[in-house]
């Protein structure tokens, strides 16, 4: 998968998933990674899919309707990478935090809800549930953060409700902050997710 990898400063921090909207690349959160911790690995990744020439990590059906198919298929690929990627850049796999905006949020969740091992932590940047009525590994010990809008068009607020709850039933620790500015990633749910990550 095409990525950026930046060595963090200190061994003992976690790596930083990136994984961009529909439309964006691998240059988009790096930004975002450095409001987080400016310490940490950085490995951020672009879509393998193109929907109107626009990159995503999955294909989608409709707006808000995904190809549950490619879900599955891609959600694998991106969990192998990241295999192969800790032993390419050697750091530690089981301390990945993933960055995830929209559609990027939405295939982080899905690592949550396939591979118990694939993720520590994700901060998920309106995302919706990426599949329903399945069973979900068992996620305790795994902290996640949501951040919502009150009047999102793509994502409706429901979704991060149900979502919340589905990750707190499998027993992540999940935090909900609510915004009230559309679908834009804004710098205050930026700074909520920076400062629910120094408490870490």
């Amino acid at each position: 998968m095409k990525h950026i990898f930046q060595k963090g400063s200190a061994p003992t921090k976690p790596t930083l998933l990136l994984l961009h909207g529909t439309g964006g690349t691998e240059q988009d959160l790096l930004p975002l990674a450095k409001k987080i911790d400016e310490g940490a690995n950085v490995l951020s990744v672009r879509g393998n899919i193109l929907e109107n020439g626009l990159p995503r990590f999955f294909k989608r059906l409709a707006e808000g309707i995904f190809d549950e198919e490619d879900l599955i298929f891609r959600t694998k690929e991106l969990n192998t990478f990241l295999d192969e990627a800790a032993e390419t850049y050697t750091f530690h796999r089981d301390n990945i935090i993933a960055i995830g905006y929209s559609n990027g949020a939405n295939i982080a969740a899905s690592l949550l809800f396939h591979y118990q091992h694939a993720l520590c932590g994700a901060i998920l940047h309106h995302p919706m549930v990426p599949r329903r009525g399945i069973a979900l590994p068992n996620l305790a010990h795994k902290h996640v953060f949501i951040a919502a809008e009150i009047n999102d068009p793509i994502c409706p607020a429901q979704e991060s409700k149900d979502l919340t709850k589905i990750l707190k039933d499998a027993g992540a620790n999940v935090h909900l902050h609510w915004e009230n500015q559309g679908h834009q990633l804004t710098l205050q749910e930026v700074e909520a997710a920076a400062q629910w990550y120094q408490h870490l």
